[in-house]
């Protein structure tokens, strides 16, 4: 792809503002150097091609008077080339591809010891072959780059060793042109994210519990206690909002319990009506009602040896809770239409988003019940007053969906981030889910940006993102007056920096300390 004219230098001068350009430099001759930068045209090794006795600057006097016209920003005074030991010295992975996508004439130090392969094996390959990349095949940036002619920055990716390894890397392209302004390939910078991903494993080890993540100090306290309430074996009240994670609470209390290896059976309380949860609970035999044609064993009976969680118990009447109170206490019911009663070992985990003292003094549920069930009772605190723990579930859910759906989303923009801390949450972290979601559907960018996010919450949030909460009261006390007095003059930082006395670079300085938008 590019015609005899030396070897390429990749960090070279920016032809316009996105892309590089190859200049023709000298190569050193001190071997591991020279190697790497072999052109390949087609497979042919256009070294190979030259007379014996012809440098590499040019083939006659005439090419040597051409190529010294040329500009060489990458060559030093004395003429030598420290582009070619700069890229060797670097720790990033760097190599160029031609139009074809096959790697042609660079492919540094770094990148062997990343990939695990050579230059000699990754020379005249495709690309894909080598990174073997979860965006290669669906979302390249170095086809993008190509295709577009505009650089991508920072795109995350997962590639696999020649040994099979997967590592996180971080990934930037750019055109590649020769001196004539041709585009002739792409270059590829690509980072090994392996110890930052390791470092933010260990970050998120440490406010995790099984699936639960959390640095809010009420939930670390929960945290605390959680795996001496499991292991014991009795019954759990859990009370909170919903869609606080009161299912997630229960199915980590089995995972770290001694009945992790039974069923964990989950009923809906909420879900079902009254008339019909007895015999979800409890089964039918054959006969009991019409259609009822064989036995079917009730969710006690599927959760023997294990856990049941009955979610929104507040919800049953109090006919069904005298049932309950007789399968927790006695351990045995009877199925709906059977006269023999059954034994089973049950652990009962309740939750509940309602009141239960409460409801008791309204006669709506039965006091003796809840006795039985507050052995031990955990109260989750609502989203908004565990604000801290945004940043962390944010990233959680991206993992989850990055995951599930196969792509490399890299997380939330600044301007995001503002919005979700300064959210209230009445539908607690399930609104939190709903919305990460809704924008990783549309998102199609290394980032999700608020173009993504749904158009109710961008009202609710307004355009202009509050003060972030995470900061001092008093620091956030200023940052609410500059917000107001921006706004008073709408958005002009002059007006508004005259009117507080103060200089428009002092004010610059606070709105960015604080995260203030201001559009204008």
């Amino acid at each position: 792809m590019i015609k005899e004219s030396g070897v390429m230098s990749a960090m070279c001068s920016r032809h316009e503002a996105n892309t590089l350009e190859i200049s023709s430099c000298e190569p050193k001759s001190d071997g591991r150097t020279a190697r790497r930068h072999h052109q390949i045209d087609n497979g042919v090794d256009l070294n190979q091609k030259r007379k014996p006795g012809i440098g590499m600057i040019g083939q006659n006097n005439k090419n040597k008077e051409k190529h010294a016209q040329l500009s060489s920003p990458c060559r030093s005074e004395d003429g030598s080339l420290p582009c070619c030991t700069i890229l060797e010295s670097m720790t990033d992975g760097v190599f160029t591809v031609n139009l074809e996508r096959r790697i042609n004439t660079y492919f540094n130090r770094a990148a062997e010891e990343i990939t695990g392969f050579t230059f000699q094996e990754a020379v005249n390959q495709f690309c894909f072959d080598i990174l073997r990349s979860s965006t290669c095949q669906t979302n390249c940036p170095l086809e993008r780059t190509l295709k577009t002619g505009k650089p991508v920055y920072n795109h995350p990716a997962v590639i696999i060793t020649k040994a099979g390894k997967e590592i996180p890397v971080s990934v930037t392209t750019a055109l590649v042109r020769n001196p004539t302004g041709d585009v002739v390939g792409a270059m590829e910078i690509f980072r090994d994210l392996s110890v930052i991903e390791t470092l933010r494993k260990a970050v998120a080890d440490r406010y995790s519990l099984g699936n639960m993540i959390s640095k809010n100090p009420r939930m670390q306290d929960i945290f605390e206690i959680l795996p001496d309430i499991a292991e014991s074996d009795s019954h759990l009240l859990i009370q909170g909002p919903s869609g606080s994670g009161k299912g997630l609470l229960a199915s980590t209390v089995h995972d770290l319990s001694t009945r992790k290896e039974k069923p964990f059976v989950k009923v809906n309380c909420s879900a079902i009506p009254d008339t019909l949860l007895e015999s979800e609970l409890f089964g039918y035999v054959r006969g009991a009602f019409t259609d009822a044609r064989k036995d079917k064993p009730g969710r006690f009976s599927m959760a023997d040896g294990g856990t049941l969680f009955l979610d929104e118990i507040g919800d049953t009447s109090p006919s069904l809770q005298v049932k309950l109170l007789r399968a927790l206490e006695e351990k045995i019911f009877i199925p709906l239409g059977g006269v023999a009663p059954v034994k089973v070992d049950v652990r009962i985990v309740a939750a509940t988003h309602r009141d239960i003292v409460v409801m008791i003094r309204e006669g709506l549920f039965r006091e003796d019940l809840y006795y039985r069930l507050n052995i031990i009772k955990i109260e989750l605190p609502p989203l908004c007053e565990r604000k801290e723990d945004i940043p962390l579930l944010a990233e959680s859910i991206m993992a989850r969906l990055n995951a599930v759906k196969g792509r490399q989303i890299a997380g939330v923009s600044e301007g995001v981030m503002s919005r979700l801390m300064n959210h209230t949450y009445p539908g607690n972290i399930r609104e939190l889910e709903n919305i990460l979601e809704h924008a990783y559907v549309l998102c199609r960018e290394p980032l999700i940006n608020e173009k993504h996010l749904p158009h109710d919450f961008l009202e609710k949030t307004g355009r202009d993102a509050a003060v972030p909460t995470t900061l001092h009261p008093l620091a956030s006390s200023e940052g609410q007056v500059l917000l107001k007095v921006l706004k008073a003059h709408g958005g002009s930082r002059l007006k508004t920096a005259r009117h507080l006395g103060i200089s428009r670079t002092s004010l610059w300085r606070k709105i960015r300390k604080y995260g203030i938008r201001n559009d204008r």
